[in-house]
């Protein structure tokens, strides 16, 4: 476990690095701009890249060693946002924030990339797990890294905010550069031991394995060969594309309510609960049927969504995110482990990736569509006596209620279709196979 636990470290540093300056950048655009729409069209963007760059990321993964894999991506993000800096000192006015001037659309589309190829080294992290930590323990170790994962939300969250806030865009931009050139000198020490590379086609016909690039084939047949695993994979599609409301809307609400300091300040407190939610499920695991634990995890999800926005308050609007940061690595580990357990450990990356994007497509759909649809039409209608007429019993009152109306609304929809999945015959399916399935890689090693 102790290299395990050496990635996990170097994943924080990583995490932290990409999350910090990505959130520095959404945070200075809006609080520039005032425009609701742009956050959401970049925050689209940036949920679309990842969903075109995971397919083409896991084969990377599998045809690769994750050691490899991980100082690639760490490098090329030291790449992107050293011409990010280059471009903001020769070209960028900080005094003149325009959607259309191509000197902040070439520095965020840098920022943009370089905090997208991190996901290669996230999708190594899951194999890695598979890999190195033996069957049994497995949905404990996808709880540590949940809370590695709510660790670096914790601390990008405080720091962010208070740099945008206190320092500006620029020094933050320095700031992000310099934990980068860490996160890669950390790397680069750390062992991890690995079978080798295959190189031949798969003798089970499950698919082929050496299919570099984007092997789509390879991933499609490893997931239909799972008897309801497609199933969740769309489930979890739906679900994001659920969450596009939040990935739109959160930053403006919850900028408008607290301001950019305080806002910082209350996602860094909130995100002690990925801290929290991950402890517990390395602690206790998952128990003996992650599809179901998945299952109930979002019915939590959706009650807290259509409660946390329905008035004004800023205590409830924090404790719905305490708690839906809290429940949200246990879903994350669940549907890491069951894919750890009935995926051949030689396709993980290509399933890996595949599902992050297809899951990963729906948000910025959902996202791009909501954030302008909020703009121009229900922030506007909600201020007006016809809208708080209709919704104002349920609602209330205030300069945010056209974005809690979105907010409820979606997670209703969710809450219907969760309910409806505890009765399909694909959650039966994936349990039973589940059960009665095993992949022990790291044992076999152990013994070997």
């Amino acid at each position: 476990m102790r290299p395990f636990h050496h990635v996990l470290v170097n994943t924080l540093l990583a995490n932290v690095t990409t999350s910090f300056l990505w959130f520095c950048l959404a945070f200075w655009i809006y609080l520039e701009t005032r425009n609701v729409g742009l956050t959401g069209v970049i925050n689209g963007l940036y949920m679309a890249l990842l969903a075109v760059g995971s397919v083409f990321f896991g084969s990377v993964v599998d045809h690769h060693r994750k050691k490899t894999v991980m100082v690639f991506a760490a490098t090329t993000t030291l790449v992107f946002f050293t011409l990010a800096a280059l471009v903001w000192i020769l070209w960028v006015d900080p005094g003149q924030v325009r959607a259309d001037d191509p000197a902040i659309i070439a520095f965020a589309t840098l920022v943009l990339v370089g905090a997208v190829v991190e996901q290669m080294r996230n999708i190594a992290l899951s194999t890695t797990v598979t890999l190195l930590v033996p069957e049994a323990g497995r949905d404990r170790a996808n709880g540590l890294v949940g809370m590695v994962q709510g660790i670096a939300f914790f601390i990008t969250s405080v720091f962010s905010g208070l740099s945008i806030g206190y320092l500006g865009m620029e020094t933050s931009l320095w700031i992000a550069l310099g934990l980068t050139v860490l996160a890669l000198v950390h790397l680069l020490p750390i062992r991890i031991r690995e079978m080798n590379i295959v190189t031949a086609a798969d003798p089970d016909g499950v698919g082929d394995v050496t299919t570099a690039g984007l092997d789509l084939r390879g991933s499609w047949v490893a997931i239909r060969i799972v008897p309801g695993l497609l199933a969740l994979i769309l489930f979890s599609s739906f679900n994001n594309l659920m969450g596009g409301v939040y990935t739109a809307l959160m930053d403006p609400y919850g900028l408008e309510m607290y301001g950019p300091q305080l806002w910082g300040v209350v996602l860094a407190v909130t995100s002690a609960g990925f801290i929290l939610g991950g402890l517990a499920v390395s602690k206790v695991g998952l128990g003996k049927n992650p599809v179901r634990t998945l299952l109930l995890v979002n019915l939590v999800a959706a009650l807290v969504g259509g409660i946390f926005t329905l008035r004004e308050w800023w205590w409830i609007f924090a404790l719905g995110m305490l708690v839906f940061m809290s429940i949200t690595p246990a879903a994350e580990a669940a549907e890491q482990t069951i894919l750890q357990r009935v995926v051949p450990f030689l396709q993980q990356g290509r399933v890996f990736g595949l599902a992050i994007a297809v899951e990963m497509a729906a948000n910025p759909v959902s996202g791009i569509i909501v954030a302008v649809v909020a703009q121009s039409y229900v922030i506007p209608w909600m201020t007006t006596p016809s809208g708080r007429g209709t919704f104002g019993w349920l609602l209330g009152e205030g300069s945010t209620r056209g974005m809690a109306l979105m907010v409820v609304a979606a997670s209703l929809v969710m809450l219907v279709v969760v309910i409806l999945a505890f009765f399909s015959r694909p959650y039966r399916r994936l349990s039973e196979y589940y059960a009665n399935t095993s992949q022990d890689v790291a044992g076999q090693a152990a013994q070997s």
